[in-house]
């Protein structure tokens, strides 16, 4: 087992993983990891275009999402797609669409494609993950599982750890005995990757171990879109949370910027480059402490809509957001 999260190529401490096989009741989660040529950006943008149209209009399909990559912890395009079970996440990769359009994706890509599918609904908030995939060799599947109690009894004492999750292979989709590992921090997640107790244990691995591939996954504002209420299982579409850090984030960049930075910083002689990083640090810090969880419960009816009216819910909270753009900038248009 590699040592190394190199990029190549979740929650309680202790708890006991998933190893029974998978059942088609329930939501299910299909992961794909893949590293884009930088010459190929435009290329791939079209490609997502194309991949997000044809898997919307899939039977079985719930919803999805492009995180893309933030190096130097996450150096992949990680797609996230959402299915109402088993058997219509096998469907849409058995599918001639699919096939499609990994032909028309394959010259983009710089190495393997990853596809990890993951059972239940389960995408609770985590800064950074890792994905671990594993092929065990024949008939050592028993020592396998022996090894990963002893490494989730360690790993769970390790600071950060938010806990993880361990899939078995399914046949005809993956060959891999998956886990995700999740940490609150890079660092924390990096303490335990690199620690004595970790190396020991791998030391251990070579028995059973045919082939191991780690990737890292960091998501984008999560941590400041923690669900609101216990029922909530995830956070929100990347996409929403976007907009709504934009919309809280802009007043504080223009009003900091006209009635402190110019004012107080740049014109007494403070080099721009140094007011720059003052004022982006307090608008993060407000951002984080109160303005973005102020607006996460306001907008909560938007973020996690629920029942019959979630998509009528999910137009109308997007038509409000832009309009609140444009009271922005006819405000500060003015006010400028």
């Amino acid at each position: 087992m590699s040592s190394d999260p190199a990029p190549q190529r979740f929650g309680g401490g202790g708890a006991t993983p998933t190893t029974g096989p998978p059942s088609d009741a329930g939501a299910v989660t299909l992961v794909t990891q893949e590293r884009v040529g930088q010459e190929h950006a435009a290329g791939f943008e079209r490609w997502q275009q194309q991949s997000g149209e044809a898997v919307a209009a899939f039977p079985g399909y719930i919803d999805g999402e492009f995180i893309a990559p933030s190096p130097p912890v996450q150096v992949d395009w990680v797609i996230v797609q959402r299915f109402v079970s088993l058997h219509a996440a096998r469907a849409w990769l058995e599918s001639d669409q699919r096939r499609t359009l990994l032909a028309d994706l394959q010259p983009l890509l710089v190495g393997p494609i990853d596809v990890h599918l993951f059972t239940g609904d389960d995408r609770r908030v985590a800064p950074v993950s890792v994905i671990i995939a594993t092929r065990v060799k024949p008939g050592r599947q028993a020592a396998f599982l022996g090894w990963q109690r002893r490494v989730a009894a360690v790993q769970a004492k390790f600071d950060g750890f938010q806990g993880y999750k361990l899939e078995p292979p399914i046949p005809g989709v993956q060959d891999d005995w998956v886990i995700v590992l999740r940490f609150d921090s890079d660092a924390h997640l990096d303490a335990w990757l690199k620690s004595p107790e970790r190396r020991r244990l791998l030391t251990e691995a070579a028995a059973f171990d045919a082939d191991t591939r780690i990737r890292k996954v960091r998501s984008g504002f999560e941590f400041w879109f923690a669900p609101q209420d216990v029922g909530a299982q995830h956070p929100p579409p990347t996409w929403k949370q976007n907009l709504l850090v934009l919309l809280v984030l802009y007043p504080v960049v223009f009003l900091f910027g006209k009635w402190v930075q110019t004012p107080l910083l740049v014109d007494q002689g403070v080099p721009f480059w140094l007011a720059l990083f003052v004022g982006s640090a307090i608008s993060v810090g407000l951002l984080g402490w109160l303005l973005v969880p102020y607006a996460n419960r306001f907008f909560s009816w938007w973020l996690n809509p629920t029942g019959g009216n979630a998509i009528r819910l999910s137009w109308a909270g997007t038509a409000l957001i832009v309009v609140l753009y444009g009271v922005s900038l006819v405000a500060f248009w003015r006010l400028g």
